[in-house]
C-alpha cells in the first residue's frame, strides 16, 4: 500500500452489494471458481518445481484439484481487489500480500459504516460482510498466494492480530445480520398469473418458476441458473425429472427429481412433491409451460425460446427482474429468490398444516422425518392438496395479499 494515503482519494461511495471491480488485464472475465488460477500479479513467483514440463503439469494439476471451494474463494478475492481499487494498493503489492495490506482488507471488509462518524467513513466506499465471511475471504487469499506459487501470506501471529482486531469490530459493532426476506404470499401470485401473458415463453416459463418455487418451497436456484452457461444437465432439473402420479386418495401429483441440491449428499436425489389444482397450481403451470415451450427430454425443465426459437434456461437475476417488474407495480416492495421458499412454508403454517409435515415438504433436514420420506409422496395431497391452495384467495382491493 503506498506509504503516503493523504493525498489519495476514496472512490465515491456506491450502494452496498454493488461496489464495480476496476477491469485488469491481469484479471481476466472468468468464473469465480477459476479466479485464483487465472487472476495473476505482476511479480514473478519463485520456482516451486524443477523445470520440466510433466513436473510442472502435474504440479499445475495438484493445485487445480486441491481445493474444496474455490467458487467461494473466488469471491473472497473479488472483494480483495475492489478493497485495492478504492485504496490505491499497486498492483506489486497485492500479490504477495504484506500483513499490513491483509489486515486493512480484514478490517475494512468487517466495518459496518453505520457505526462510525461521519467525519471518519467520509465518503469511503464500504461493503460489510459478517466475520466468519472475512475469514473466508482471507483463506481465499491465502489459496491464491499458493496457486500463483507465493508462500503464505501471514504468520500465525498475523492471523492472531487480524482475529484481535475483528474480535473488536464485532464487539462494537455487533454481529451482522441479513434483512429479513419479505415473503411471497398468494395474493403476489394472484398478481403475476394475471399481468403474465402465459402464452409468451418468457412469461410461460416465470410463472411455472413462481408456482414450482412457492408450492413447493424450492430454492430459487433451483429453478433457475445464475448465467445460461451454467446450466447443467447432470445437477440441473430437465424436463424428463417431472414424473406424474396420483397418490392413495386418487389425487394427481408432479414428482420433480433434483439431482443437485444444498442439502444432499452427493448422489443423492431430492424429491418436490407439487400438488392440488385451482388458479394458482403449480401443475397447471408446468403444462401450460409444456404447451408454450416444447423442450426435449434433456433440456431445461424451466426454459423458454427466443426469436430464433432456441431453448434457453431461465437465468435467476432475468427471472426476479421480471416478477418484481410486476408486484413493484402492484404495491409491494421488491422480492427476493428466497421469498417463494419462505412464502410457501408461511402460507402452509398459516393454514395449520403440520409444522413437520412443511419440513418434509420444504426438504429441511432433520433426523425425525428421514422414516417419512418415502411414505410422503403417497399423501402429499392430504397436507398439500386443494384445500390448502383454495385458501389462497384473490388479493384484495387494497393490494395487500391474502
Amino acid at each position: 500500500m503506498h506509504a503516503d494515503r493523504s493525498t489519495v482519494e476514496p472512490a465515491p461511495s456506491q450502494t452496498p452489494g454493488q461496489l464495480k471491480l476496476i477491469p485488469s488485464p491481469l484479471r481476466p472475465n472468468c468464473q469465480a471458481g477459476q479466479r485464483i488460477f487465472q487472476w495473476v500479479g505482476v511479480n514473478t513467483p519463485p520456482p516451486q518445481v524443477i523445470d520440466n514440463p510433466v513436473i510442472r503439469l502435474l504440479s499445475n494439476f495438484a493445485a487445480e484439484n486441491s481445493l474444496h471451494d474455490s467458487k467461494s474463494y473466488g469471491a473472497g478475492l473479488r472483494k480483495y481487489h475492489i478493497f485495492c481499487d478504492i485504496f490505491s494498493v499497486r498492483e506489486a503489492e497485492r500479490l504477495p500480500a504484506s500483513f499490513a495490506v491483509l489486515h486493512s482488507f480484514a478490517i475494512w471488509a468487517a466495518t459496518n459504516p453505520d457505526f462510525l462518524p461521519p467525519s471518519i467513513a467520509g465518503s469511503t466506499p464500504f461493503e460489510p460482510v459478517a466475520v466468519s465471511t472475512v475469514r473466508s475471504y482471507l483463506a481465499g487469499i491465502r489459496a491464491w498466494h499458493f496457486a500463483q506459487g507465493w508462500p503464505d501470506p501471514l504468520s500465525d501471529n498475523d492471523h492472531e492480530r487480524i482475529n484481535f482486531s475483528l474480535r473488536g469490530l464485532l464487539k462494537a459493532c455487533g454481529p451482522r445480520k441479513k434483512p429479513l426476506r419479505p415473503p411471497v404470499t398468494p395474493g403476489m401470485l394472484w398478481a403475476l398469473k394475471t399481468t403474465l401473458n402465459l402464452n409468451d415463453p418468457f412469461d410461460a416459463c416465470v410463472w411455472a418458476i413462481a408456482t414450482a418455487a412457492f408450492w413447493g418451497m424450492m430454492r430459487f436456484g433451483e429453478v433457475t441458473v445464475k448465467s445460461r452457461a451454467e446450466f447443467d444437465p447432470a445437477k440441473h432439473l430437465r424436463r424428463c425429472d417431472a414424473n406424474f402420479g396420483k397418490d392413495l386418495d386418487g389425487v394427481e401429483y408432479i414428482k420433480l427429481d433434483l439431482r443437485s441440491a444444498k442439502t444432499a449428499k452427493n448422489g443423492e436425489i431430492q424429491n418436490i412433491i407439487l400438488t392440488g389444482g385451482g388458479d394458482l397450481s403449480a401443475i397447471d403451470a408446468l403444462r401450460n409451460l409444456a404447451k408454450v415451450v416444447p423442450a426435449g427430454p434433456s433440456d431445461p425443465m424451466f426454459s423458454w425460446k427466443d426469436k430464433n426459437e432456441e431453448i434457453r434456461p431461465m437465468v435467476k437475476a432475468r427471472a426476479l427482474e421480471r416478477i418484481n417488474s410486476i408486484i413493484s407495480a402492484w404495491g409491494w416492495g421488491t422480492a427476493f429468490g428466497h421469498s417463494f421458499r419462505i412464502g410457501g412454508a408461511s402460507h402452509y403454517l398459516a393454514m395449520k398444516v403440520d409444522p413437520e409435515i412443511v419440513r418434509l415438504a420444504g426438504r429441511w433436514k432433520s433426523l425425525a422425518y428421514e422414516a417419512y420420506i418415502r411414505a410422503f409422496e403417497q399423501i402429499a395431497s392430504r397436507h398439500l392438496g386443494p384445500a390448502t391452495q383454495a385458501a389462497a384467495g384473490r388479493p384484495s382491493s387494497t393490494g395487500s395479499g391474502v
